[in-house]
């Protein structure tokens, strides 16, 4: 095997294989040509994207060399400890000394991480609030006590002091927080329906989540009401969490056979229950570029008032659009 080429240092490793290195795993070998670079620091750097062979992007750190082949390892440059400060608007509802209240748009990324540094809710409530939050919970999640996945749009409550941010994760914790979702699913549910399953990491895809059984898992419990229901395809409701594990919904929902419309990590093929709607509605529902899902309702007591706090927000234009086309008689 060739000695590894660095091309622009330290941006980029080239290594091509022969005969005696010819089986191995990728990142084993990578981390004994590569100076500098241990095999974990390879291994995020695979699965993140940034090795390629033949144009190919390989994410398998286990991914056994031939020989003949040529690999690019890509080195991207350092990120900064700490979030920067970036000025974009905050759809805020309510702001005082200790918190911000806001209804997160979907496709907003709540904290930095790979492939999402900057243009995050983080680096927006920095520019915002100022080295004020900086400390406050953390250098990376600075005044965040939840958090709501990327593109799902609703309400977020951020601590801006220490005494907020000790108070509402402890509120979070004991589960003293009143959260209401809505939500469209595959099929038709029941008036009432009670989730109760562990969830933990999928053993077979490491992005997913995954009802689980044993002691690998985390109580989860989500209750869900049917607010209204189109043609027996597709179920509006409404789920009220009494913990908060990741994707929780999204899980539940689908482990029960009723996925969430335009769910890109739950929902593996069309439903049968697409053939329940109408031409318009079926097309609208499967088209749908997102999981259907909004943070409605959202209710704490103010860490240093006392007051019981409440907010509502209705879905944003897209959910309100799939609705209407659900409801078309078209």
């Amino acid at each position: 095997m060739t000695e590894p080429t660095l091309l622009t240092p330290p941006d980029a490793y080239t290594v091509t294989i022969d005969e005696a290195k010819a089986g191995q795993r990728i990142d084993r070998l990578l981390a004994d040509q590569c100076d500098g670079l241990s095999r974990s620091r390879i291994k995020s750097l695979i699965e993140a994207g940034h090795l390629s062979s033949g144009g190919e992007v390989l994410r398998d750190p286990s991914h056994a060399t031939r020989v003949g082949q040529t690999f690019h390892l890509h080195i991207p440059p350092a990120t900064p400890a700490r979030p920067e400060a970036e000025h974009h608007a905050l759809p805020i509802l309510f702001e005082d000394r200790d918190l911000i209240v806001l209804d997160k748009p979907a496709g907003l990324v709540v904290h930095p991480a790979p492939g999402n540094e900057s243009g995050t809710l983080v680096n927006a409530l920095l520019g915002h609030c100022g080295e004020d939050l900086e400390g406050i919970g953390g250098e990376k999640r600075p005044g965040i006590v939840h958090r709501l996945d990327k593109d799902t749009s609703g309400l977020m409550v951020v601590a801006k002091t220490p005494l907020a941010h000790n108070a509402l994760s402890d509120a979070f914790a004991r589960r003293d927080i009143d959260r209401a979702y809505l939500a469209l699913a595959w099929g038709l549910l029941p008036p009432e329906s009670r989730f109760d399953g562990a969830i933990g990491r999928d053993k077979r895809d490491r992005k997913r989540m995954a009802v689980v059984t044993g002691t690998t898992g985390k109580p989860a419990l989500t209750h869900v009401k049917l607010l209204e229901t189109f043609q027996t395809g597709v179920s509006y409701i409404q789920c009220r969490l009494a913990t908060g594990r990741t994707h929780q919904i999204r899980v539940h929902l689908a482990h029960a056979g009723h996925p969430l419309l335009g769910d890109p990590i739950y929902l593996r093929r069309i439903p049968a229950a697409a053939r329940q709607l109408a031409p318009d509605a079926r097309r609208a529902a499967l088209d749908f570029p997102r999981q259907a899902l909004h943070a409605t309702r959202l209710g704490f007591i103010h860490p240093r008032s006392g007051e019981r706090m409440s907010f509502e927000t209705p879905p944003p234009d897209d959910f309100r659009t799939l609705l209407d086309a659900l409801r078309s008689k078209g």
